[in-house]
Formats: structure tokens, C-alpha cells, sequence
């Protein structure tokens, strides 16, 4: 519907014009140049986007953020992605956001691209370009861009019991899987009833695996068992066991 003011009508005051939105700085570091090229043409047909492209190495997005900055850096999974690479994205420049390009949906990859700071993962090769600008546009406004499955990794990985494997000078390991889950919720500064509740044991019986793992370690007390853990010990998942095993 169209609104025609009539010549009787008050003079109403001119509008005030709407602001320009600032165009989101996008940097691309991609090891393939053609498919580089694709994306940078892509973006570049969006008026909201300014885009740079710069080969995917640490001397070539150093020495272009030197100069330059970016609200979103594109970072290319290929078939094993650059963690380190993001690591020192996240160290060396924390306001720079970034998202991984990956081909599928793994897990792992998903974890560990978190865990080295991306912060969104987008499935290039399933999604639709028009979802791309929305991770972009998403993550430039500080969000987390993640499906449903990559979530659902996140938390299951958040709900996992990790063990901390305690060895011998020879390596070996001294105790059982479910000893190392109660040494790794000690270290961790857990008391007693707060690592029965996470293992779902009664603390009577953290007690006694305490007394067994003292025993094993020839150790005394649990200031004694984390210093021993943080000596010898290394992190390591574990998967889930039953309260009774």
C-alpha cells in the first residue's frame, strides 16, 4: 500500500536517514588459491562485507594484521586443520574472531578447533552460501556458531570424567581407570563427597579407593597425591564406567 499525503495535511518533519551499517571486515586464509578466489568473489558481491585474502600461513596473516585488522578471519579446515594456526590467531590477535571452514561434521575436529579458540565452525561444503554471511555477520557480533550435532559434541565432551594416568619412572601405569578418575577429580581440588557425587559412588568408597591409591603410590595424604599427580601423571579422556566398577 502506498500513502499519498494530501495538500491539507500537516507538513510533517523530514525523515531522519537511516545510519550506514559498517561493513564487516572479513580475512580469509585459505591454502587452496582457487577456492579462495570463490569465496573473496562471493563476498565481495555483498555490500556488508570487505574482504581481504592471504595465504594460510603465520608470516602472511602476521604480516598483513601488522598493518591491517579484520572483525572475522575465515580460516580453511581442509583435510587437517591448522590448530596451531588458530592457536596463535587466538593468542596473537584475541579481538579477531575466527570460524573454521570444514568439509564434515567430526567430532574431534569440532572439539579441538574450540579448544585451540575458533569460534564457529562452518560446513562448507554443506550449507548454503547465504548461511555463511549469517555465521559471519554472527560471529562478528561476538556469537558462537555451532549446528545442533556440533553442540551436542560440546557437551558431551563438557560431561566427560576425565583420568589423570599416573606412571611409574618406567612408564607404566600403576593404577585401574577408575583410580586415575579419582586422582584426576582430587587434583582437580574435589573433596571426598563432591568426587562421589561425580562418579556416583558413595564416599565410603572414595575413601577406600583413596587408601588403595596411597598405598599403591606410597603416599600419605592428598597433598602428597597431587604433587605426585602434576610430577607424574598426564591428562588423558576416559570413557564412562558404571558407579560399580
Amino acid at each position: 500500500m502506498v500513502h499519498v499525503r494530501s495538500k491539507s495535511a500537516a507538513k510533517l518533519p523530514d525523515a531522519i536517514p537511516l545510519a550506514k551499517t559498517k561493513a564487516v571486515r572479513v580475512l580469509i586464509a585459505d591454502s587452496g588459491p582457487l577456492q579462495s578466489q570463490l569465496l573473496v568473489r562471493a563476498l565481495r558481491s555483498r555490500r556488508d562485507f570487505q574482504v581481504s585474502a592471504v595465504a594460510q600461513k603465520t608470516t602472511a596473516l602476521d604480516a598483513f594484521l601488522q598493518s591491517n585488522s579484520a572483525d572475522v578471519a575465515l580460516l580453511s579446515g581442509n583435510d587437517v586443520p591448522d590448530f596451531g594456526l588458530l592457536r596463535w590467531l587466538r593468542i596473537s590477535h584475541p579481538t579477531i574472531p575466527t570460524v573454521l571452514l570444514a568439509d564434515e561434521d567430526d567430532r574431534e575436529l569440532v572439539i579441538n578447533a574450540l579448544r585451540a579458540g575458533a569460534r564457529g565452525i562452518f560446513l562448507f561444503a554443506q550449507d548454503p552460501f547465504r548461511m555463511l554471511c549469517k555465521c559471519i555477520n554472527c560471529v562478528s557480533r561476538g556469537e558462537i556458531w555451532l549446528n545442533n550435532a556440533q553442540t551436542h559434541y560440546i557437551a558431551d565432551a563438557l560431561s566427560e570424567v576425565s583420568t589423570l594416568r599416573v606412571v611409574n619412572s618406567s612408564g607404566r601405569s600403576l593404577l585401574t581407570p577408575r583410580e586415575e578418575q579419582v586422582v584426576a577429580l582430587v587434583a582437580d581440588g574435589l573433596t571426598n563427597r563432591q568426587v562421589a557425587g561425580e562418579l556416583g559412588l558413595s564416599e565410603h568408597t572414595i575413601k577406600k579407593y583413596l587408601l588403595r591409591i596411597f598405598d599403591k603410590v606410597g603416599i600419605s595424604s592428598r597433598v602428597e597425591l597431587v604433587l605426585y599427580a602434576m610430577s607424574h601423571g598426564s591428562n588423558r579422556p576416559a570413557e564412562w564406567m558404571p558407579g560399580n566398577a
